[in-house]
């Protein structure tokens, strides 16, 4: 996790932009199950309005009103409201202490409208509670007007006004601020405005609602336009990182590894770090937010049902525990399977031939089946595991919403709470636990990606045995160049309890051919591979020009050489771009005149595209001895001063091997050869032959003279030539 983590430390400024917007888009989200509740309380039930004070009145509703303040209040009222025009009514003052006169419209606006109520009761002829008219309410505010004339008449009405509220119940008198609205709805009724003062409440609210969603989409929008640019970012870095350390490995890494698990570490694992990083920003950060921010709402609601949103959470996070411990192991072991499926997939398609040749085609799709049930298992496996969480979650959900409305109910009944205040507590509810729905769901993603980060980074962390030197030693300017001298030189692969070449000395000088010869196995390619520190010694030394290989950076070094493996090996493009690829010195004419050397024109003109003829991937679209040539004449084309042959010629007929080997040695005059072979043929006529058996030279010399002097020598020259060829003519006599 630390290393996903690390990742995404590298794009800080991106990650801080993106909390910065996931906060906007938290508020948003968070306020509009308030504003569904205003809409729901507000809107719907009191008619739009929002306070005791109304904010257009009657000369007779003040009055009556008044006359139900104290002396204090009362005047305070009057001086809110304009004066009353044409028509007797009176306008709230932009200016007024709206927070004073609700304390003082409050209990007066609630009394008053009870007595509208009672006098709706009485006209009905009835005892139950009758919703008063605009006529009830005139009715009662004329009363009171006329009440007012007697002496002592204020003194009257403030002792029915303490009588009126004792026979208020508790839980009528706590929300007398809600009661006084029926005062206000009932007075814009008679004003005719009640329809009209709810529109607009509804349509201002409304697109207020309508203005934090879209503001809350475009947030969301560019939340995930950053996220995923940061992913992609993350995901190119650790390819680029991936690549650049692979390439700088040497064989001993690279047989660590294997090629499947590279490739699979490159493309798939990388895909999970990205994947989840875009998680991690787009909902592992929002889910936080969300979470708390829906805390505090419903910490500050006083709706006494906290309790239950601590069932809900403590519940589902018993949940994720009991399913992180089942399923973690299995992810662990599923990047394993994958690496295994991608091997065996190589193993098969790269070996198809030998595989029909040998008619194991049944096997290797039992192999293969083996491989792909076994990863389909594991897949199952932790796929169940993670369905048979989503049941649970609903229930927990359901079981959640359940308990509000039930005990939501209740606190209605006794009116404790609203309708729109239910609706919202179960909104910020959901919320709260959604963000842990949220965490947990990515909880269950992090361990696969916490293992795919483990193994890119011991891709990316894994030192190659192969290094530039810190004080690197240049070539000496003058004098002959391209001496190559083994001093006393054993090597012995990593992990390995013998030598495979022990005490080799021998030095190769330009001009001259250097071959090297002897059984299968016998380290021959070994050997040559030290000198381009495919590999490097274990002891003694290696030298080019009196300077240790090791010495040497491997650029300056690999500039030296004209290196052609033993197996060729071509890449995608054009036969031009192959026969170029030493470098951008290459001119055309170069490579023209090294295919000539390699005798590969024929064959190439022979092509409706000439050098500009496509190469497939591997060079599968041409013969093998085509594609030795053109591996020769990629080597030639760069004009080394030092050409590896690594039984380069095995793939050509003995008239093009001699007609090659003829055409390089005019090429290679001044330049040093060595050449790894199997036929006898192509190091005849070598200046040097050294013979290996075991690891060990066992002779060295010209042709002539290893026929007398070396008996391993004698053996691969009678198994491949005549006696006659071997003028051996007098000992067949």
């Amino acid at each position: 996790m630390t290393k996903i983590f690390k990742q995404l430390g590298r794009h800080w400024a991106a990650c801080l932009a993106v909390v910065a917007l996931l906060i906007v888009q938290a508020y948003c989200d968070l306020s509009l199950p308030d504003y569904t509740s205003k809409i729901v309380d507000t809107g719907i039930q009191q008619g739009g309005i929002e306070s005791p004070v109304p904010d257009t009145v009657r000369s007779t509703t003040l009055q009556a009103l008044e006359l139900l303040m104290s002396e204090d209040d009362a005047a305070l009222a009057d001086e809110a409201y304009s004066a009353p025009d044409a028509d007797g009514m009176r306008t709230l003052n932009p200016d007024a202490d709206t927070a004073a006169l609700e304390n003082a419209f409050t209990t007066p606006d609630v009394v008053l409208y009870m007595a509208a109520a009672k006098n709706a009761a009485t006209a009905a002829g009835t005892t139950d509670t009758v919703a008063p008219t605009a006529y009830d309410l005139d009715a009662v505010a004329t009363q009171l007007a006329a009440a007012s004339q007697a002496p002592g008449a204020r003194e009257m009405l403030q002792s029915q006004l303490t009588d009126g509220l004792a026979q208020l119940d508790e839980t009528v008198a706590d929300s007398l601020s809600s009661q006084a609205m029926l005062l206000v709805a009932l007075e814009y009724d008679a004003q005719g405005i009640a329809h009209d003062v709810q529109m607009s409440y509804l349509l201002r609210t409304g697109g207020q609602m309508l203005a934090l969603t879209l503001l809350m989409v475009a947030v969301a929008v560019a939340v995930g336009f950053i996220a995923s640019r940061v992913s992609a970012a993350i995901g190119r870095d650790l390819r680029r990182d991936v690549f650049r350390t692979v390439v700088g490995y040497s064989n001993a890494e690279i047989e660590k590894f294997s090629t499947a698990s590279l490739i699979t570490r490159t493309t798939n694992d990388i895909q999970q770090v990205q994947f989840v990083c875009v998680i991690l920003l787009r909902m592992v950060a929002y889910a936080p937010i969300l979470g708390i921010g829906g805390i505090m709402h419903v910490a500050s609601g006083n709706t006494g049902l906290e309790w239950i949103i601590f069932v809900a959470v403590a519940a589902l996070l018993a949940l994720i525990a009991v399913l992180m411990n089942v399923a973690m192991p299995k992810f662990k072991q599923m990047q394993v399977l994958v690496d295994r499926l991608n091997l065996v997939s190589r193993e098969i398609l790269t070996g198809i031939m030998p595989i029909r040749a040998f008619s194991r085609e049944a096997f290797e799709e039992k192999r293969f089946d083996r491989a792909n049930t076994d990863l389909m298992k594991t897949q199952l496996f932790t796929n169940r595991t993670m369905v048979a969480m989503m049941p649970f979650m609903t229930l927990i959900m359901n079981g959640t919403s359940l308990l509000i409305v039930w005990f939501g109910g209740k606190a209605m009944d006794l009116g404790s709470m609203q309708v729109g205040e239910m609706i919202a507590f179960i909104t910020y509810t959901m919320q709260i636990v959604m963000s842990f729905l949220m965490l947990s769901m990515v909880a269950v993603m992090l361990p696969r990606a916490g293992v795919a980060a483990d193994r890119i980074d011991e891709v990316i962390k894994t030192p190659s045995t192969i290094h530039d030197p810190a004080a690197p030693k240049a070539l000496p300017a003058d004098g002959t160049h391209g001496v190559v001298a083994f001093h006393d030189v054993s090597f012995r692969y990593p992990g390995s309890d013998e030598d495979a070449l022990e005490h080799i000395s021998f030095t190769a000088r330009p001009g001259e051919t250097t071959a090297i010869i002897g059984s299968t196995g016998c380290g021959k390619s070994t050997l040559l591979n030290l000198i381009p520190r495919f590999y490097d010694v274990t002891e003694g030394s290696v030298t080019i020009d009196g300077v240790d290989v090791r010495d040497m950076t491997q650029a300056q070094l690999h500039d030296e050489l004209g290196y052609v493996p033993q197996k060729g090996v071509l890449f995608s493009g054009t036969i031009t771009s192959n026969l170029k690829f030493g470098g951008d010195h290459i001119t055309d004419a170069d490579a023209e005149q090294a295919a000539e050397i390699a005798q590969a024109t024929e064959f190439i003109s022979a092509k409706p595209e000439g050098f500009g003829s496509p190469i497939a991937q591997g060079g599968s679209n041409v013969s093998g001895g085509q594609k030795q040539r053109l591996s020769i004449a990629r080597a030639i084309a760069k004009h080394p001063q030092i050409y590896l042959f690594d039984d380069s010629f095995s793939a050509l007929d003995y008239k093009t091997d001699v007609a090659l080997r003829r055409a390089l040695k005019a090429k290679t005059d001044n330049a040093t050869v060595i050449i790894v072979a199997q036929r006898i043929s192509t190091v005849l006529h070598a200046n040097q032959i050294l013979v290996l058996d075991e690891g060990r030279i066992v002779g060295k010399g010209t042709h002539a003279q290893l026929m007398e002097s070396c008996p391993a020598y004698q053996e691969i020259a009678r198994s491949q030539l005549s006696q006659k060829e071997l003028n051996l003519q007098k000992e067949g006599e």
